[in-house]
């Protein structure tokens, strides 16, 4: 059976943690960032959990992403 084609820039966003968890990262990190409260601008480098609902999506587009 052939190899599946990794979606780049799904496997670049995401990350898997030791324990299996699928991570993404804070939108809106670029710029504008002047007009946010600087609660949030502190909150904005930290990996978030994955919805539970987009995990089987993720995993098609980078089906080999917990295999690092």
């Amino acid at each position: 059976m052939p190899k599946v084609k990794t979606h780049k820039s799904t496997s670049k966003r995401f990350r898997v943690t030791g324990t299996g968890k699928l991570m993404r990262t804070r939108q809106g990190k670029s710029h504008f960032r002047r007009n946010r409260s600087a609660r949030l601008l502190a909150d904005l480098p930290e990996m978030h959990e994955v919805d539970k609902t987009q995990v089987k999506r993720i995993h098609k587009l980078a089906p080999y992403l917990d295999k690092k």
